[in-house]
């Protein structure tokens, strides 16, 4: 089976492939066929929108928790950089002046 091509998706059109499930009238298989996806990222979506709802496992995260996440692991990744650079500077005037 070849390997398909990463996509991505809008959160409107997410949203709605959540609410065709959501809606009952075809399972979560059915409506990934029609709509071209695999089964696992729409079971995924349709997990994660619940857990955006409250009503998913305890300590699951928010999509607004998980980016919050990211961009303080981005942030902390860049300040840990700073820091090295400031340091290796400090320890270099620090010979340059002794």
């Amino acid at each position: 089976m070849p390997k398909r091509k990463r996509r991505k998706f809008s959160p409107e059109f997410k949203a709605k492939a959540v609410r065709l499930c959501q809606s009952g009238d075809r399972s979560i298989g059915q409506v990934a066929k029609d709509l071209g996806l695999t089964e696992t990222s729409l079971r995924s979506w349709v997990k994660q929108a619940q857990v955006d709802a409250g009503n998913g496992p305890e300590g699951a995260l928010t999509t607004a928790e998980k980016e919050e996440l990211r961009e303080l692991r981005r942030e902390n990744k860049r300040l840990k950089m700073e820091r090295e650079i400031l340091k290796a500077a400090a320890t270099f005037f620090a010979k340059e002046n002794g």
